[in-house]
């Protein structure tokens, strides 16, 4: 039998990524013509995965591609480990073949890190200890960031510096980003690509002006994926398992993802799933479908249900029922919402966590996949 064609918490890679060919398009050049980019999205968008397939395009133009998931970076330590590591491996290796040759590009770093080999696959690990003094590690840190700029200039070569989960450079010291400011704004041979998944904090790192990246890179707005390309992209997906999909269960899916990127990717995944032993997925499936996928989702939904205040339980199950201006005194009657301080407090909540946004009408709806088909069913 055929494996699922459909991915989803995974990075999208290869079959499994949609179209995007402009986004795709408008990237690649911004980053040939060393444009700074920030990259905006709500999560699961696959900010990840397109950057990635970008790189893959990059890097067979011979530009040099430097990645670093902040994610993974909570302290000084880690991310001067990170940053050593990756410029080790996605430049410096690049550029020099000898391994001796391509470690030298750290002599002289304040700290000198501990060089470790894998014995599984013989890869490089670099490790700064606990306990130096905070500015001896600023210091490293300085020196690493301007590395790929230096190495780009001096071997004639372009080089795209990617930084994701960015927003958590303010958690690792509130004074980096004024650093990093004035690292980059001396490189022009480098291109800073910024990706985050916490919209707002990112906005404000980029958008406010008293913050050091203030208008320092072309904002790059990653929408969902227009739904005809995606109704394409899931008939072609079952067409390479031998099935079809009736062309109402893909309206079917579209309608409830809107095209979002992940939804779609998982309600396709159970969709097919469900049309097992099937010629076709009907809109039988697709109703089947939701009820497994809702299953699936139970304990993240009932989760944020919990971790709810009581305002925000109001909001959360009033929302799905009517998508409206909260604050309105009919609105909040119709819903026996609190007054309009509680409800600002709660729906500004409901957003931070991306649990909630505005609409093109400035209404106010839920933008979790399927989390409000779940709330319905709770009947509250």
């Amino acid at each position: 039998m055929k494996d699922n064609p459909f991915r989803y918490g995974a990075l999208a890679l290869d079959e499994s990524f949609t179209n995007r060919e402009r986004e795709l398009a408008e990237l690649r050049r911004d980053i040939l013509n060393g444009q700074d980019v920030v990259l905006f999205g709500r999560r699961r968008f696959g900010k990840s995965s397109l950057i990635l397939r970008v790189s893959t395009a990059l890097v067979e133009r011979k530009v040099l591609v430097a990645y670093c998931d902040l994610m993974t970076t909570p302290t000084k330590e880690r991310f001067a480990e990170k940053l050593a590591k990756t410029i080790h491996e996605d430049v410096a290796s690049v550029l020099f073949r000898a391994r001796e040759r391509a470690l030298s590009v750290f002599q002289g770093l304040r700290v000198t890190p501990r060089v470790t080999i894998d014995p599984n696959d013989g890869s490089l690990g670099f490790g700064f200890d606990v306990g130096n003094r905070p500015a001896d590690i600023d210091a490293t840190v300085e020196r690493l960031l301007a590395l790929p700029g230096e190495l780009a200039a001096d071997r004639k070569r372009k080089v795209a510096l990617v930084f994701d989960e960015f927003q958590e450079i303010t958690s690792i010291d509130r004074n980096y980003p004024r650093l990093m400011r004035a690292v980059f704004q001396t490189q022009p041979e480098v291109a800073h690509v910024y990706l985050g998944s916490k919209r707002r904090l990112m906005q404000r790192i980029f958008n406010d002006a008293n913050e050091p990246f203030w208008r320092s890179a072309k904002q790059f707005e990653l929408g969902p994926i227009d739904p005809a390309e995606f109704a394409a992209f899931i008939a072609a997906r079952f067409a390479s398992t031998d099935r079809a999909v009736e062309d109402e269960a893909v309206e079917a899916i579209l309608e409830r993802t809107h095209g979002h990127p992940y939804a779609t990717q998982q309600f396709a995944y159970f969709v097919w799933e469900e049309a097992v032993g099937s010629h076709a997925a009907t809109l039988h499936h697709v109703e089947r479908a939701l009820e497994a996928l809702l299953a699936s989702e139970h304990n993240h939904f009932a989760r944020i249900w919990d971790d709810a205040t009581p305002t925000e339980r109001l909001l959360l199950a009033a929302l799905p029922r009517e998508p409206g201006h909260v604050f309105s005194s009919d609105y909040r009657r119709r819903h026996g919402l609190p007054p309009a301080t509680n409800v600002q407090r709660g729906i500004s909540s409901l957003v931070r966590q991306e649990l909630a946004a505005k609409d093109a009408e400035s209404r106010y709806e839920i933008v979790e996949p399927f989390l409000a088909d779940w709330i319905r069913r709770l009947d509250v």
